[in-house]
Order: C-alpha cells, then sequence, then structure tokens
C-alpha cells in the first residue's frame, strides 16, 4: 500500500542496530527457517489469563494450577514484564524460574503464550542514563518506575532489548507448553511519539529515505509558508513544543515515521524468536494506542488485542472484534486482556460488571471470530499502580466477585467449542475502511472540531460502525490497503487522503455492483496532508462526479441535511456538494444559513454499481436515524443478505458450518433481553429442539446457537 511520501514503508530498518540484528540471526542453534508460523485451524477455544507467577512464591504455582483447572483455564501468558527476574543485574541472565514454572503448567495441560519482557526494562538499564529514557512531545524526560519509560531508538537500549529476547527464545522457544509468542506488551499505550535524540536522528533519515532531496521535502510540505523552508533533512525538526502549531504536513509525518519505527521494532523481535521457534507470533494491540494498526500486523502470525469494556460499552468489544477479524483475513484472533468483573488503577476504576455481561461479552467474541478470552489478571495485584483492578484470585487468594462468572464462561465456552471448531465467521457483505494513515491525520487536524465540539477519529468511526450494527447488518472492517473482494457496500467516513491505489480498487469494486459511500471529510486533503488544489475532495471527487462549492465548519451554523424522507442537524467538516457529471444527482439536500438547497449526499452510478458522497456528518438522534435510512437504502439496492431483524442490544453473530449450512449466535449485549426474527424454520444447535420461524425472545445477557 502507498498514500504517498508520507506512508511508503521503510527501508531504513534498525539502522544502527541492523548488523546486530543480522548478527543475531547467524548466532548458535538449530535455527528454523520459517519466517512466520501458519496458526492451524482452530481445533479449540482457548480460555485464559495474565500470568504473573514472579511476583508469588514459587509454592503458589501447584495451587494455581489447581484454581485454574477447576475453571477451565487452558492457556496462560507469562513472562511481559519480567526483565528484572531474567536478567537482575545485566548479563545475568536466566530462565530456570520460568522453566520450571512452563514444566508444571504444561504438565497439567495449561498451555503458555510466552511474552518478551521489553515493555519494562529494569532499572540498571536506565540508571544514570536518561538520555536512553523516553521523551514526550513537552520534552519531558521519562524516568524508571512505570514501564514503556525508555526509548527503543536508543542503540544501547535497542541491543539489550535483543539481547534478553534472544536469550529468552534461545532458552525457551521449543519449550512444548508454548503455543504462542507476544512481543512486548501494547505498545505505545501510555506515550505516543518519542523525541529522544536517537528518534530524532532516525527521523532524519526517514525523510532522507522518503524525500531524496531537500528540494523534494520543501515542495511536498510547502515550507515557503511562515519561512520554513529547509536547507538539509537535519534542520528538519521534531514536531516538540513551539510557539504555535508545527507544519500538518511535518506533525503527520512524524506519526508516521514513529508508528513505522515500532512496528519494525517489533518486526526485529520477531525476527530474531523465528530463528529459535515455531510458534506463531503476536502482539496484543489497541486501535486508541500510538500505533500503526494494519503496519503492525502485517509481518504478526496473528492479531490480538485488549479491551476492557463496561457493561454500557459493549459495542466497543464488537467493534474490535470486526476490526481484528479484518486485520488478518482467514486467521483467527485473539482477545488477549478484559477484565473479570472490572477493570482499575491507583487514579480511576470502571464499575462491576452486572451478573451475566461477562458470559455474553465472551460469547460474542467467540462467535465474532476469536479463539480466545483471556483475563487480566488471574490473581490480584498486591503491590504496583493496578491494585483495585479486578483477578480471578483475590490478593489473599479467596475466590472475587468474577470467579463465579468466569466459571459461567467456561460452561458456555465447552457448549460452543464443538459448533465453533466446526465453523467460520460467515464472510461479510458490508464493511467499513479502517485508514491508520487516516488516523493520524485526524490527530494532527481534526476536521471540523473545536474544543467546544472535539472531533475523533475513533469516536467518528465507531458511530458509522454502531449505525451498521444497530440497523442488523453483519459488518467487517476492510483496512485501508485491504481487498474488496466478497463486498456489497463499502462505507469510508473520516478518510482525508484517498490513495490512488485505493480509489482504483474502489472503482473496480462499484463498476462491479458495489456501492462505496464516500463519507464526511474523505478525500479533503492530500497526501502530503496539504489542501487538494484541483477540488474540495480531489481525486475521490473526480471519481464521484462532483465538485466542491464551499469547505466549512458546519457546527453551530444550523445546517441540516434532509435525504429519503428524513431531516437531521449536520456538525463537523462540510464540503458542500455539487454534481458535475451527467450520471450523478443530487439525492439529499442542504438547508440552513448557509449552502441552502445545494448537495447534502450525491450518487453517480458506475458501471453496475454506484458511489455516494455524503457533504457532513448528521448529528443526535435524528442524525442516527437518518444515517440509518441511509445505510439500510443502500444495503437494499446493493443486495445485502447478511442481515438480521433484532431488537437493539441483540446482536446475530453468522457463522457457516464446514457443511456449507448456517449458523446463527445471538447474544443480547444490554441486558434488557430482547428478540430476534427467524427468517426460516431453524434448530436448536444444542439440543436439536426444532424453533419455529418468526419472533425469538432472548433474555437478559443469554445466548442462543441456532442451525438454519
Amino acid at each position: 500500500m502507498q498514500h504517498g511520501p508520507l506512508s511508503r514503508p521503510s527501508s531504513v530498518g534498525s539502522t544502527v542496530l541492523a548488523a546486530a540484528t543480522a548478527a543475531l540471526a547467524c548466532l548458535a542453534g538449530s535455527p528454523s527457517t520459517a519466517s512466520g508460523a501458519e496458526p492451524p485451524p482452530a481445533t479449540q477455544l482457548y480460555h485464559g489469563a495474565a500470568y504473573y507467577p514472579e511476583l508469588w512464591p514459587e509454592s503458589d504455582v501447584d495451587r494455581d494450577i489447581v484454581e485454574m483447572k477447576k475453571l477451565g483455564i487452558n492457556v496462560v501468558r507469562i513472562g511481559e514484564f519480567a526483565w528484572a527476574k531474567m536478567e537482575p543485574n545485566e548479563g545475568q541472565i536466566s530462565f530456570e524460574f520460568f522453566r520450571r514454572v512452563m514444566d508444571k503448567l504444561h504438565a497439567a495441560g495449561i498451555e503458555v503464550v510466552l511474552c518478551t519482557p521489553t515493555a519494562a526494562p529494569p532499572v540498571w538499564l536506565s540508571y544514570g542514563h536518561p538520555e536512553r529514557c523516553f521523551v514526550d512531545a513537552q520534552g519531558h524526560v521519562m524516568i524508571h518506575g512505570a514501564r514503556q519509560h525508555m526509548s527503543y531508538e536508543d542503540p544501547v537500549v535497542r541491543a539489550a532489548c535483543f539481547r534478553i529476547v534472544e536469550a529468552e527464545a534461545r532458552a525457551l522457544g521449543r519449550h512444548p507448553a508454548v503455543i504462542a509468542w507476544q512481543i512486548d506488551n501494547e505498545f505505545k499505550c501510555h506515550v505516543a511519539e518519542d523525541f529522544n535524540a536517537s528518534a530524532v536522528e532516525a527521523w532524519h533519515a526517514w525523510l532522507a529515505k522518503r524525500y531524496g532531496t531537500i528540494d523534494a521535502l520543501n515542495a511536498a510540505w510547502g515550507t515557503e509558508v511562515w519561512s520554513q523552508r529547509y536547507q538539509h533533512f537535519d534542520q528538519v525538526p521534531a514536531p516538540l513544543r513551539t510557539p504555535f502549531l508545527h507544519n500538518a504536513s511535518l506533525s503527520t509525518a512524524y506519526r508516521m515515521f514513529s508508528r513505522e519505527r515500532i512496528a519494525e521494532f517489533m518486526d526485529d523481535q520477531s525476527a530474531i524468536i523465528r530463528h529459535y521457534s515455531q510458534a506463531p507470533i503476536t502482539h496484543n494491540m489497541s486501535r486508541g494506542f500510538a500505533i500503526n494498526v494494519e503496519r503492525m500486523c502485517r509481518n504478526l502470525d496473528f492479531a490480538s488485542f485488549d479491551d476492557y469494556p463496561a457493561a454500557d460499552q459493549w459495542r466497543n468489544m464488537v467493534l474490535d472484534c470486526d476490526l481484528f477479524r479484518g486485520a488478518k483475513p482467514g486467521r483467527p484472533f485473539w482477545v488477549m486482556e478484559t477484565s473479570a468483573i472490572h477493570n482499575g488503577s491507583l487514579v480511576n476504576y470502571s464499575t462491576a460488571h452486572p451478573p451475566g455481561f461477562l458470559v455474553a461479552e465472551a460469547v460474542s467474541c467467540y462467535a465474532l471470530g476469536s479463539e480466545s478470552f483471556c483475563y487480566w489478571l488471574w490473581r490480584q495485584q498486591r503491590t504496583g499502580a493496578e491494585l483495585p483492578h479486578s483477578a480471578i484470585e483475590s490478593a489473599w487468594y479467596e475466590p472475587t466477585l468474577g470467579y463465579g462468572e468466569v466459571k459461567h464462561v467456561d460452561e458456555a465456552r465447552r457448549e460452543l467449542q464443538p459448533l465453533l471448531t466446526a465453523s467460520h465467521p460467515a464472510p461479510e457483505q458490508a464493511a467499513i475502511t479502517w485508514s491508520d494513515l487516516g488516523r493520524a491525520m485526524m490527530e494532527t487536524e481534526p476536521l471540523g472540531g473545536r474544543k467546544t465540539d472535539p472531533v475523533d477519529y475513533e469516536s467518528g468511526f465507531a458511530d458509522w460502525h454502531r449505525v451498521l450494527l444497530d440497523a442488523g447488518l453483519y459488518r467487517g472492517v476492510r483496512f485501508e490497503g485491504a481487498s474488496l473482494d466478497g463486498l456489497k457496500l463499502l462505507v469510508t467516513p473520516l478518510m482525508p487522503y484517498t490513495s490512488p491505489e485505493f480509489l482504483a480498487r474502489v472503482e473496480r469494486f462499484v463498476r462491479a455492483g458495489g456501492i462505496w459511500i464516500c463519507g464526511p471529510v474523505t478525500g479533503a486533503r492530500t497526501g502530503e496532508h496539504t489542501v487538494p488544489t484541483d477540488g474540495g475532495l480531489g481525486e475521490a471527487g473526480r471519481l464521484a462526479g462532483v465538485d466542491v462549492v464551499y469547505s466549512y465548519p458546519i457546527t453551530g451554523t444550523g445546517g441540516e441535511g434532509e435525504a429519503f424522507g428524513l431531516k437531521a442537524p449536520l456538525g463537523g467538516w462540510c464540503s458542500v456538494l455539487k454534481p458535475v457529471l451527467p450520471d450523478t444527482r443530487q439525492v439529499g439536500t442542504l438547508s440552513g444559513e448557509w449552502a441552502a438547497g445545494l448537495g447534502f449526499l450525491t450518487e453517480r452510478k458506475l458501471g453496475a454499481g454506484s458511489i455516494v458522497v455524503m457533504a457532513a456528518q448528521p448529528e443526535g438522534p435524528e442524525g442516527q436515524a437518518l444515517l440509518a435510512r441511509i445505510l439500510t437504502h443502500y444495503a437494499d439496492q446493493a443486495g445485502i443478505t447478511e442481515r438480521a431483524a433484532s431488537t437493539r442490544g441483540t446482536i446475530v453473530c453468522p457463522r457457516v458450518m464446514n457443511d456449507g449450512s448456517k449458523l446463527w449466535v445471538v447474544v443480547n449485549m444490554d441486558g434488557r433481553g430482547g428478540e430476534v426474527t427467524l427468517p426460516g424454520g431453524a434448530a436448536d444447535a444444542l439440543t436439536g429442539t426444532a424453533v419455529p420461524a418468526g419472533a425469538l425472545k432472548i433474555g437478559p445477557y443469554r445466548w442462543r446457537a441456532l442451525k438454519l
């Protein structure tokens, strides 16, 4: 995938440590020639927990295993924060403690996801060396005491990370308990871009690789503004604190640079592990972290994520399942962390789950494509920064409030396992485009936002996902560089730059009969984060057959959009539309103080399909209703059949059995109970009992598995 110079894949690699990494790959041992292990088809569902035996007496391990077996815990994740246990003094490395623990787990039939410990470097690496530490955008230097406090760009830190990873992989990589590896832990969950001196040096190399000459960079960024023109790459600043704001091109480029570099750091660790271990590799990420999700997943063997929804945030978990199901198409993803009853830290904690919510959460994740459902954590921490966080066992080793709920999850897992291992998620016919570059651009410039009316890529994306979900459309997420095969409807909101490669795929998709909804903001910027000078939506506008008459923030102006008999207030950034091709027509109209009568929604017939452009974001309850009407209209027009009529808060997870028959897993997620309309006769997949067509009631947080 290429968006333009901001997002072209880097070949700078690990800069000063490239040679060191190559040397690690040649160390003695029986090297694996695999470039990555393909996970086999799921034969079981995993039910797991994060386990930190290094925090407790070793004699507790036997007791832990007995309790894990009672709850059906069949996998644990270990080692992610244990660098100081593995290497208490520089060069004094031993993994015997973990080998003993893993021996016991393996003997008990409990498998292991083994983590590299680089998220929490030991004090001997940082003490007296502030030059090795992470520097934030305000110029503040982090110190030892939490995690992610060191700069992965510093060559000494990077070498120490690779040394401990190589030693761990050599010592434990072929242990029979190990079924997978996790690199580090939650990259960029506490920090964003690194401004350490070594990071800035790598930034200059990154720019030189992309632009070739400083004149090319100056031309691309328009640096004549405010006399920002540079004479050589070393003069280009990292976007640290400045009197006002940095050039948008520079700020977005630094974000993409930082996200490429952290992905390369992960790739380098993976390359070392693959020299010694055949086990597949993942990283537990979140769409909210300062990472490029699509780039991070490129060289992983399977995707995994962490999510901690409160009961009223259940849609977040569904969104993550849809997102990470699309991250590595055809491969199950993992839920690596969620809370048994609530999450928390020293300064904050969420509301405890109501009874039954955890089971509904787990069933929906399994049914939507997860191979695992894992908790953070097994035993409540007695020290540290997350004392209030729920666990399965308390610090004084008694069952917690969530213990019984975990037991119920395992009961559901055992019932579902024969069905889900003999089926796979149904192919999606509708999807939303996830753009990591679009997200970075919206972080630099939240188009249409202000302090009193913020605009945010993630929340905006979630709003669109919610409309599809609540409309009963089975939906997926397609990353910007992904194939559009199998889709009938693609929705692309909040993506300021549409690359030629993306638009070429869209055009083929539309001409073959697909419908593309080009949402608000999409197309409004170039790949260098500048304003297009050839039309307000650039190439996307030309493909859609529209011109932008005006472009302005519509929030607070009284502007409304009307289409298909409904009207709603509009917010955010507005690109007022005018059809300019004979086959483009205006199907929605603006009203208000500005641009009354001009285009809110346009449609161009192209081949067997259509391109639909929306000028601005409908807001409030009326906006949700208008969006639902628009999406349902075009879903009907696209001929989408993978949909279900269910009450809001009750979801349907469609799957395909190995014999080609259909399986629905229906889950009530809001705790209010609901119903789903069965289009024809069905059978209860667990009991074989016939279920008649029509309305089927689902109790609060209950679920049913149905063969259609």
